[in-house]
């Protein structure tokens, strides 16, 4: 189990993600927390500190949701209370055969977990940063536990907003004895943050499946592959074909002037349905797809 000590000064982080950030940012917390919080020991908290990694997937894509993935876990006065599975690292440093055979290694040994999703059509409607917020409460939401410290990757803060929507969050209030969760940017965090990096192979592989399921409505597009993203045939499948239901439209498609009004549809295929038990479920395909 991993220590409350911080890296010597000047050591180069390795490759692999480490517990730092999450230990340094309990024991930031366990410091500034009132006196009654804590233990004998003011250094110790007097219980775990919440931590609860989140990253986005799909953020650039051109067609098909934006995913948040959340992972808690608990860090007490020995570091982090279960070890994660060999080889986490940033959903994008793995294949795709390791992400999905960490998924069930993961969700076991997590204090939480939890995914929460924005729909192409949220994604134009609000724009990229408010759908992110939208996903990101979801997936907080979805957790079931309150987290003392929310640490996200990059550096558009979009958990504030979303923690300002939620009652009684919102008033001051606490939940289940603990006041709005702090949150903390770090750039790199997939890749630096053990909890972080867990949320990023969750989101990932979540979103990947949902895409691959989608290719099913629309093959011609090569979602199955492309998750989405702009790739050359998916751009000349754009041009020659237009938009589906499931592209951002109020993205730049590279669509021709006329193509405003070019959706194309898939009628005979049938909708699909989702049922992710304990998650916020994936969006449905919108009526317009279906037959």
């Amino acid at each position: 189990m991993t220590t409350l000590a911080s890296s010597p000064a000047g050591r180069r982080r390795a490759v692999a993600p480490t517990w730092d950030t999450e230990i340094a940012l309990a024991l930031a917390h366990a410091d500034a927390a009132p006196d009654a919080s804590r233990g004998a020991d003011s250094a110790d908290p007097a219980r775990p500190v919440v931590v609860a990694g989140v990253d986005e997937v799909g953020r650039g894509a051109l067609a098909g949701p934006v995913v948040v993935g959340a992972f808690a876990v608990l860090i007490g006065s020995d570091g982090p209370e279960r070890a994660l599975p060999e080889g986490v690292r940033d959903s994008k440093a793995l294949t795709a055969r390791r992400r999905e055979a960490l998924v069930g290694p993961l969700r076991e040994v997590a204090h939480a977990h939890a995914l929460g999703w924005a729909s192409p059509e949220e994604i134009d409607a609000r724009g990229i940063l408010a759908a992110l917020t939208l996903a990101a409460g979801r997936a907080i939401t979805g957790l079931g536990v309150a987290a003392d410290i929310v640490l996200m990757d990059g550096d558009a803060d979009v958990i504030t907003p979303a923690l300002a929507e939620r009652a009684p969050d919102a008033a001051g209030e606490r939940t289940e004895g603990r006041t709005v969760p702090s949150v903390q940017l770090r750039v790199k965090a997939d890749r630096d943050c053990m909890s972080v990096a867990a949320a990023s192979v969750l989101a990932k592989v979540a979103r990947d499946a949902h895409m691959v399921e989608l290719d099913a409505l629309a093959p011609h597009y090569g979602w199955a592959g492309n998750k989405g993203y702009g790739s050359a045939a998916h751009r000349e499948a754009l041009r020659t074909r237009g938009a589906h239901a499931q592209h951002r439209r109020s993205w730049n498609l590279g669509l021709p002037v006329s193509g405003g009004a070019n959706v194309q549809e898939t009628p005979g295929v049938p909708g699909v349905l989702w049922s992710d038990a304990g998650e916020q479920p994936r969006p449905r395909i919108p009526k317009e797809a279906q037959p």
